[in-house]
């Protein structure tokens, strides 16, 4: 049988962590170029597994703030946005509402008066991660019983 522990930081842990608003992230699909701070969108979907529609959706809809262009109308997207594809891939994991994490970004646009409001989101979104952990360990114990009773033989 196999076990899940879960931990959660401490306040004193989260406030060793920097200020910035980007969470770090597991090591991506394709490690980025060291010292390179300009990616296309191809490189981006290479990065982060999203696809092209996809990061065009996230910046239409407010989710993505302005990317830089270049001279020629493209894309460029720099490491803080590959960093904050990464904070909205975990959200989206949550299972936080789109509408959501577009308020989220509306409010780190805002800036720091908004992180009252920013932490009562993501509290909230953390119970709902906390709750539905809670029903996936109820339906892995009843699962774990189901194969035990069928490796035992139905006895």
């Amino acid at each position: 049988m196999t076990v899940m522990q879960t931990t959660t930081a401490t306040p004193t842990q989260q406030s060793d962590r920097a200020p910035a608003d980007i969470c770090s992230a597991p090591p991506r699909r394709h490690p980025r170029p060291e010292g390179q701070d300009r990616y296309t969108i191809s490189e981006v979907v290479a990065f982060t597994g999203l696809t092209a529609h996809t990061l065009r959706w996230y910046e239409r809809i407010g989710l993505m703030s302005s990317i830089d262009r270049s001279h020629t109308g493209q894309r460029r997207y720099s490491n803080r946005d590959l960093d904050w594809l990464d904070f909205v891939t975990k959200l989206r994991l949550t299972g936080m509402p789109v509408a959501d994490m577009v308020r989220y970004a509306e409010l780190v646009r805002e800036g720091e008066t908004t992180y009252p409001e920013r932490r009562a989101l993501l509290e909230q979104t953390r119970r709902d991660v906390v709750s539905r952990i809670a029903e996936l360990h109820d339906t892995l114990s009843v699962l774990d019983r189901k194969i035990s009773f069928y490796e035992t033989g139905g006895s």
